[in-house]
This record gives structure tokens, C-alpha cells and sequence, in this order.
């Protein structure tokens, strides 16, 4: 009786800690999978018509917000827009604390989230981590205080187990951290160009802050990959990134940590850097513990496109030929689904490498081949033909003659002659990732809008001598997104910065060309004379002086620069492809095949003149639900809606007070589910926000 007695009271305990587990959203993207799901069944299918608002948090700081916010012990923890910690009470919306990371508020750093560790065996404070510039803090998750015993007085430097070289270099980390034991493994940001930092894999202790190890992304003489480049490209002198920025999913387990990487910088020219490049763009699976490779695949070979993998892998289990496989999903900016077995790394389907273009430049050596997955089907579009373009552009004519002139196809490396990149720059999938429910089906949404890439050649030193040291400075690090005569690209999200003298303090200028701004990076290593001397060029305030190179600085020349980022738009600004712009796929992954798809987002003005509903460009991912629910916000049109996870019918939809480029995250409290979602708007033109909203059942 008394064994009985206490297996029943050990079977409560568990059922009470499984409960509790799954009222809340506990880690970034709601676990260690990163599948955006929850088992919460309080909002279903019949009544999730009758979802208002429960309480709306005003942060007081207004522009984009992009975080998934995690809920532990009945408390919401997230950032502002400028990168604020904040913890609120999850029932209320009231504000309990905040932190900020710096002195002055962090508009270069946008974070998609923190990081919260307890045991409560150690002694030690629950935390939570988080990024602020360079910096990973550690903050009291009850007191909003530092805890000063971590790292230097409650902080470590991203950049510690990175070389000297990069010292100077921008690095940052938009995504939280991964957790395995008392180890954090963190994302890191970095330049895009030949002076990015190198893109390591770093463990810090989450208690001492201490390095545990790295993993070269770049490898070292000695180590595998070490060929797949040229000799000293590990010293980072003119090759960097191959970082991981997107986020990581993590088997515990095993002891897996699976980590995605981007592309080599600089991204788009790779003469400097012969080779197949490991370990850019690749699925990493990697020993939690001790940070050794297990096994990988490479994705883009000797990547010319900026592939970077755009999202966290998906953990998952399928049935494949009446046996079940836990696998790992990775989607891709191409609108590829790539499925490994998680152990052996071993294909789920069949991947081909098929023969793609070489390089008409005579520097490049392109990768003779590419792989491409058989299964599942692309979720998105592949090709662009004539009858693709905007049928219902006034400026059809115009739009085909560009698409004349350029190159179509996949793989194709860049040149001087103008390229279309479908999918474009963000995608296919983005940062937001996919949802993947207990079915093994994954739900991802996806852009579908064609960019405009090219080349020119790059002017060397002497050709720039008879430029004024700002006009000079200016062309160098800031014509590509800017333009030669200032007038930016908005259309593509490039500011103007004619009149910038009216509408920015010069110190406010200074701290955007040294920190970077959304997803601008930060010049850190552009000299204090260069940064004042591009000021007074874009303020009209410059002495037009040819100058020779008075900074002693040592610059990485490339013989190719990248002319920008530009989308392929008619005059009013909509895709010069025809729809859908936007859409939300569901994908079958024991058998991979598509399920449903549907176009995600709408352009009112063209649906009240009888135009088909086109879908939208769409940041920000899914959440679904045991209940059969799939919510989604991310689209332009700044909607929040339900859909039935079956077959992909809207069932709710609401505006919210500014778009929300975010993933929703749902929870539950004293037995009421919440659905939370962060709404700051100002991407894609879209009006400013500040607030969470929490929407409940009456």
C-alpha cells in the first residue's frame, strides 16, 4: 500500500511539473526544438472567434520589434525596440522592471528574444541572458539587477574567443542563446563584408561567463574543412562571417546542438576565397558538451548569393516505412526543405547536386555543382518567366525590358550585368522559421519577391585620390545601400539621407555609422577622422579637397563591389512579379509532400478593384496549437490571424495598432490561455508601434 501511495504521489508530481511546463513558453521559439508549438487547448477551432484583448504593454519605445517573448513563473520577459530588458506580470500586462544593457538605448541592436536559466541545486540566481552590443548580461529574473559575479561585473564580451583581429570588428547577436547544461551557446551577427569578424561558435559558462569552447566556422590548420580554403583564410584578414545568427535547436538528450550558418563574408564575390568554404552555410551537428563536429552538410557550395540558413532547425520525429526517425528540418531562403536523421546526418530524401552556371568574371571560380533536395517540393516559386511579371502593372513594358537585360536561373554568379535573385534576398523562409506540430507537419511561411543584384568593379586607392576625405569615405563604406548621390533606395529599405542635416544631431549620426541601425551593421573599424569627415559630406559641410589616404588605416581591397540591394518593383511599388507576394505552406513531413497553401497578407486597395488577395512580404513566424489553431502575424497589412491547421481556412483575424514582424507565443495562467504577440510596425514602411498585446477568451 505504502509503495502504491507513493508511486501515486510521484505520478502527481510529474503530471504537475509536465503541466506546468507546458502553461508555459519557457525558451525562445517555445523550446529547445524551436517548433513553435504549444499543447495548450483552451483556444480551439470553435472558439477562437470570440479572442479579444487582455491587457496591451506599452514599452514606451517605439520601432521595430521583432522578439518572441518567453513566459516563466507567471512573468513575460522580452526587449524593447531599442533593445530594453523588460520583465512584465503575464496576467496583467504591468510592468515589474527593466534593464538596459548600455548607457544610451540600442537602435542598431535588434534582439529576437533572452534567454532564461535556472537550477536551483546551484545556489545561484535564475537569470536571464541577453545581448546589448558586443555584450551577453547576465540579469536577476526577479530583480531586473545585474548579477555582477557573472563574467566582468555582470557581462562578457561576444567577442572573446573570436582572435585579436576581430577586436575592432562589429559583432552583435540578434538571437537569444542556446542552452545545454550550464553552458550558453550563442548566435553572433557580423559584418557582411571582407571585414567581418569570423563567425565561431562560442560556449560561455552561464554562471562564471567563463569560454567553454568554440568551434572554428572557419577552420584551422589541423582541422577538417581546413582545405576547403585557401591557406590563411583563418587569420581574418580579408575573409570572415560564416556565423550563425539565426539561432540553434538542441537535443539534449543526445547532446545535440544543431547550428545553421550564412555565407563567408564578403558575401557576394569569392575570388579571395577558393574552395567549397566549409563550414558556411551549412547544418552543423555539433557535441553540446565539447563543441565537436558529429557531422554537417553544406547547403550552398562557395555561397556568391548571401544563402544564409535564414531560421532555427526544427527537431522532430516522422514515420518513414512503418518505422519512426527523429530528424531535423532545415528550410532555407531558397524555399528548400532539407531533412536529416539527427544521429547519422543521413538524408530523410534523396538530395541530387546538380551542374550550375560558372562565373563569367575572370577572378571566380564558382562551385561547379549545387544540391538540391528531391522531396519535399519547394514552397516556394523557383523561376520567373515573362508571363510572371505584374500583369496588372502600368509599366509592364518597362518592367520586361529589365527582365531582358538580366540573368535569370538558380546559382547564378554575380557579375556586372544585372541579375534576378528568386527567391529573393530574405527569402523564401526568414528568421521567423517554421512551426512544426506532433503530426510532423511543418507550417512555414515565405516571401516571394525577386531582387536585382550586380557588380563594378571596385576603384582602388589612387582611383578615389581625387575625391575630399569624406566624398571618399562615403563611397567606400556607404554608396552601395545609399547611393553615389544620397538618394538611398526606400523602396528596397534604404533611407535617403538627402537633408539629413534637418532631421539628425550630428552625434546621432556618429553613433548609427559606429553601431549600425536595425540591420545596418556598425563600422567600428572606420577611423574617428572617417566618420567625421563622412558627416560633413552627407551634411553638405565638407571642403571639397581631393585628399590622398590620411587615416593609416589598412583596408581589404576586393576588386568587386556589391551595387546593393534592390527589389524588383513597379513605379507604385509592388512586386514586378504577379502574386502571390506572400504565403503560409503546410508540408508534410513523413511523406513530403505539400498539404495546403494559401496566400499570407492582403493589399486592400487591390482586392476592392477584384484583384485576387496577393499575400504579402512577411517577417516573423507561426505558432500552432494542439487545438488545431495556426497563428500568424508578420504580414505588411498588420493583421494577426487564426487559421484551421488542416486546410489552411482564415477562422480569426484582428489589426493590430502596429504590425507585428514577430512570432506569437501562448501560454497559461490560473487556467486562462493567452496568445501574446509584439506589435512595433516600421518595417516595410509600416507605422511605428511600442506594445505587446495579450488576447484571451472572455
Amino acid at each position: 500500500m505504502k509503495t502504491l501511495l507513493k508511486i501515486t504521489l510521484l505520478f502527481s508530481v510529474l503530471t504537475a511539473c509536465q503541466k506546468e511546463n507546458e502553461d508555459e513558453w519557457k525558451e525562445y521559439l517555445g523550446g529547445p526544438d524551436r517548433n513553435h508549438y504549444s499543447s495548450l487547448e483552451q483556444i480551439n477551432l470553435e472558439n477562437v472567434k470570440n479572442l479579444q484583448v487582455a491587457w496591451e504593454y506599452h514599452t514606451l519605445d517605439t520601432g521595430q520589434i521583432q522578439c518572441n517573448p518567453i513566459i516563466v513563473n507567471g512573468k513575460m520577459y522580452g526587449v524593447t525596440a531599442s533593445n530594453g530588458l523588460f520583465a512584465i506580470n503575464a496576467e496583467t500586462g504591468e510592468e515589474l522592471w527593466k534593464f538596459w544593457g548600455g548607457k544610451e538605448k540600442s537602435f542598431f541592436n535588434t534582439n529576437r528574444g533572452v534567454t532564461y536559466w535556472e537550477d536551483k541545486k546551484s545556489g545561484e540566481p535564475a537569470r536571464i541572458l541577453y545581448c546589448f552590443g558586443e555584450w551577453l548580461y547576465a540579469v536577476n529574473a526577479e530583480t531586473g539587477e545585474k548579477i555582477s559575479s557573472f563574467g566582468d561585473d555582470g557581462k562578457v564580451s561576444l567577442k572573446s574567443g573570436l582572435g585579436d583581429n576581430a577586436k575592432d570588428k562589429f559583432v552583435i547577436s540578434t538571437t537569444p542563446g542556446t542552452l545545454f547544461e550550464d553552458k550558453i551557446i550563442m548566435p553572433l551577427r557580423v559584418s557582411e563584408g571582407a571585414d567581418a569578424a569570423p563567425g565561431y561558435i562560442q560556449a560561455f559558462n552561464v554562471i562564471t561567463g567563463n569560454l567553454d569552447w568554440v568551434f572554428h566556422t572557419i577552420p584551422h590548420p589541423g582541422e577538417f574543412g581546413y582545405e576547403t580554403w585557401p591557406k590563411d583564410a583563418y587569420r581574418n584578414e580579408e575573409i570572415g562571417a560564416a556565423n550563425n545568427w539565426s539561432g540553434m535547436a538542441i537535443d539534449r538528450k543526445r547532446g545535440l546542438l544543431f547550428v545553421p550558418t550564412g555565407s563567408a563574408g564578403f558575401d557576394f564575390y569569392g575570388g579571395n576565397r577558393e574552395g567549397e568554404n566549409l563550414f558556411a552555410n551549412c547544418l552543423i551537428a555539433l557535441d553540446a558538451k565539447t563543441g565537436k563536429r558529429k557531422w554537417h552538410f553544406q547547403t550552398v557550395h562557395h555561397d556568391l548569393w548571401d544563402r544564409d540558413l535564414p531560421a532555427p532547425p526544427n527537431l522532430l520525429t516522422i514515420r518513414k516505412d512503418g518505422r519512426k526517425i527523429d530528424v531535423v528540418a532545415q528550410v532555407t531562403k531558397s524555399g528548400f526543405v532539407f531533412v536529416f536523421d539527427r544521429e547519422t546526418g543521413k538524408p530523410i530524401f534523396p538530395i541530387e547536386e546538380r551542374p550550375v552556371p560558372k562565373s563569367v568574371l575572370p577572378e571566380e571560380k564558382a562551385w561547379p555543382t549545387q544540391p538540391y533536395p528531391t522531396l519535399p517540393a519547394p514552397f516556394a516559386r523557383q523561376h520567373i518567366t515573362e508571363n510572371n511579371l505584374n500583369n496588372f502593372s502600368s509599366d509592364h513594358d518597362s518592367l520586361l525590358t529589365l527582365y531582358k537585360k538580366a540573368y535569370k536561373g538558380h546559382y547564378i554568379p554575380l557579375s556586372k550585368t544585372p541579375t534576378i535573385l528568386f527567391p529573393g534576398a530574405d527569402g523564401g523562409a526568414e528568421w521567423g522559421g517554421a512551426a512544426v506540430d506532433k503530426e510532423g507537419v511543418m507550417y512555414v511561411n515565405s516571401n516571394e519577391m525577386a531582387w536585382i543584384f550586380s557588380l563594378s568593379e571596385n576603384p582602388k586607392e589612387d582611383e578615389l585620390s581625387h575625391l575630399s576625405t569624406g566624398e571618399k569615405a562615403y563611397t567606400t563604406y556607404c554608396s552601395v545601400c545609399h547611393g553615389k548621390e544620397l538618394k538611398g533606395n526606400p523602396g528596397s529599405g534604404f533611407p535617403s539621407l538627402l537633408g539629413i542635416k534637418e532631421r539628425m544631431e550630428k552625434q546621432d549620426i556618429l553613433k548609427i555609422i559606429t553601431n549600425g541601425k536595425g540591420m545596418m551593421p556598425g563600422f567600428n573599424s572606420v577611423s574617428a577622422s572617417e566618420k567625421e569627415a563622412i558627416i560633413a559630406f552627407i551634411q553638405g559641410e565638407e571642403k571639397k579637397e581631393p585628399m590622398g589616404n590620411t587615416t593609416g588605416n589598412k583596408k581589404v581591397y576586393v576588386p568587386y563591389k556589391f551595387n546593393g540591394y534592390t527589389k524588383f518593383l513597379n513605379k507604385d511599388g509592388y512586386p514586378a512579379i504577379s502574386p502571390p507576394w506572400g504565403t503560409l505552406t503546410a508540408i508534410d513531413l513523413n511523406t513530403g509532400q505539400h498539404k495546403w497553401q494559401i496566400p499570407l497578407g492582403e493589399f486592400k486597395e487591390l482586392t476592392q478593384k477584384g484583384i485576387p488577395i496577393t499575400g504579402t512580404e512577411n517577417y516573423g513566424g507561426p505558432l500552432v496549437t494542439k487545438s488545431g489553431l495556426l497563428f500568424i502575424a508578420a504580414t505588411k497589412d498588420g493583421k494577426f490571424r487564426a487559421f484551421n491547421k488542416e486546410n489552411g481556412k482564415m477562422i480569426w483575424e484582428t489589426e493590430l495598432p502596429a504590425a507585428g514582424f514577430a512570432t506569437p507565443a501562448t501560454y497559461q495562467i490560473k487556467g486562462k490561455q493567452y496568445i501574446v504577440i509584439a506589435a512595433g510596425g516600421t518595417k516595410l514602411g509600416t507605422r511605428k508601434g511600442d506594445s505587446y498585446i495579450a488576447y484571451a477568451l472572455p
